[in-house]
């Protein structure tokens, strides 16, 4: 349902999850190193119950293209999170505070479609990887931007604008996509296998399938470049790009029709 009412529960910690978010964007540099450190983790935390409450609530698992940006940017965020701990020199919070509060409203004003959880027990497992293929993708679209700036920095004779070495963002950036492509081919590998099995109809060909299929090929052309022929900057980021893209499309751009164009039609 779209702008369906949502209980207290999966109301608050999305609300609050948002606040908090504006408050990194707004105050990051008036609070201290702890206090800091304690406020991402309340986001953090507030915004996966809100992803459990609204998704889980009441017996109904519940999916959709703001569920799904919800999740893709409070796995981000946790990337980045941990990796600030490895790399203090990260700096892209406003960026991902900006992503995760619009996503954690959005997700909130449409819910998802609901699906009852006795439908089939594989569905939750199938769309699980789906959607850490979804963030994985996302956080190597994030550092492949940062090794775009951090290229731009060097040619303009800018290296205090760069806030780690580039072939740290790139070896960061590749891992990423290796883990994504991982994940989505396991992911389509348990759509294929459940469905032969009739567990659950997770073959479809439709836009949906073509488009990540699509995705995945791209992908793996990229690390196949990357490894045989050594590919990197411009060419290497934008093939990265252009296989998030197709994810996009294929998942989050094919339920934003049908929940939010169709039914308004």
């Amino acid at each position: 349902m779209i702008l369906s009412p949502s209980p207290w529960w999966g109301t608050i910690p999305s609300l609050g999850a948002a606040l908090g978010y504006a408050l990194l964007a707004l105050h990051p540099t008036r609070l201290a190193a702890g206090k800091l450190n304690a406020l991402v983790a309340v986001v953090w935390l507030l915004h996966g119950l809100a992803l459990a409450a609204n998704q889980f609530g009441g017996g109904v698992m519940r999916f959709g293209f703001a569920p799904a940006l919800s999740f893709t940017a409070w796995l981000v965020f946790t990337l980045y999170a941990i990796e600030t701990r490895l790399y203090p020199q990260l700096r892209a919070r406003a960026s991902l505070v900006g992503l995760g509060a619009a996503t954690v409203l959005l997700a909130l004003l449409f819910p998802g479609t609901p699906h009852l959880a006795s439908g089939s027990r594989w569905l939750p497992l199938h769309g699980s990887l789906g959607l850490v293929s979804y963030g994985l993708l996302a956080a190597a679209v994030l550092h492949g931007w940062l090794t775009q700036r951090a290229e731009a920095s060097m040619r303009k004779g800018h290296p205090g604008d760069i806030t780690l070495p580039l072939l740290a963002l790139e070896r960061l950036t590749f891992r990423l996509v290796a883990a994504a492509f991982a994940m989505l081919s396991a992911t389509l590998l348990a759509g294929w296998w459940f469905s032969e099995q009739g567990l659950m109809q997770g073959w479809v060909w439709n836009h949906k399938t073509l488009f990540t299929l699509l995705s995945w090929l791209a992908l793996a052309v990229l690390l196949w470049g990357r490894l045989t022929q050594g590919w990197r900057g411009r060419f290497a980021i934008r093939m990265l790009y252009a296989a998030a893209t197709l994810l996009l499309l294929g998942y989050v751009g094919s339920h934003f029709v049908l929940e939010v164009i169709l039914a308004r039609a």
